[in-house]
């Protein structure tokens, strides 16, 4: 069953004791700190591993404004951006040398295609996602509702055990890069 904003920060406050909550906006201290909490948690657990749920591929739009130093182009990320992954041109996603200054990427190529992990709707969070975001919504809820400082330690402790199994079991999903450019092995071609 796909969980939503809501249904995610409700589990993460029943896991500390704490009333579950139907909205952001129901006037309670947990919606408050839900309210305050739960979006920078769900982008900084996004964006702590390339998952391959929330990999997304795009050719990105070219802006007019030139940057001022070290590269030719600029290009405009997406609205969904969370952390770049690689960048290239010519069908590929990786090759080039680029920066990202603010929300824009600058490189030299002409035409540029980004690979990034993305902000994907709650429905389409994996099961195993939603257990490792729960628990680090369970941690970060804990001080400001319980004021338990040893309860949050623990609660981090979980926290990053469900985010290691999240992340292998993610990675369960994807065959492993072979290498593609490495001289030792052109050296014994």
């Amino acid at each position: 069953m796909a969980l939503t904003a809501i249904g995610l920060c409700g589990r993460a406050l029943i896991k500390i004791g704490a009333t579950a909550i139907t909205s952001f906006d129901d006037g309670s201290a947990e919606a408050e700190v839900a309210g305050a909490l739960y979006a920078p948690a769900r982008d900084a657990l996004l964006s702590a591993n390339a998952w391959s749920f929330a990999t997304v591929q795009t050719a990105l739009p070219r802006l007019a404004v030139e940057p001022v130093a070290d590269f030719a182009n600029a290009f405009q990320l997406p609205a969904d951006f969370l952390r770049a992954l690689g960048a290239g041109g010519s069908g590929r996603s990786r090759g080039l040398a680029y920066r990202i200054v603010g929300r824009t990427l600058l490189c030299d190529a002409e035409a540029v295609t980004l690979a990034y992990v993305a902000r994907p709707d709650e429905g389409d969070f994996p099961p195993f996602f939603d257990q490792a975001l729960i628990a680090r919504l369970a941690a970060e809820f804990c001080i400001p509702l319980t004021e338990s400082s040893s309860r949050a330690e623990t609660l981090v402790a979980l926290a990053e055990a469900e985010f290691r199994r999240a992340r292998q079991i993610d990675a369960q999903q994807d065959n492993q890069p072979g290498f593609e450019d490495f001289t030792l092995i052109d050296a014994r071609a």
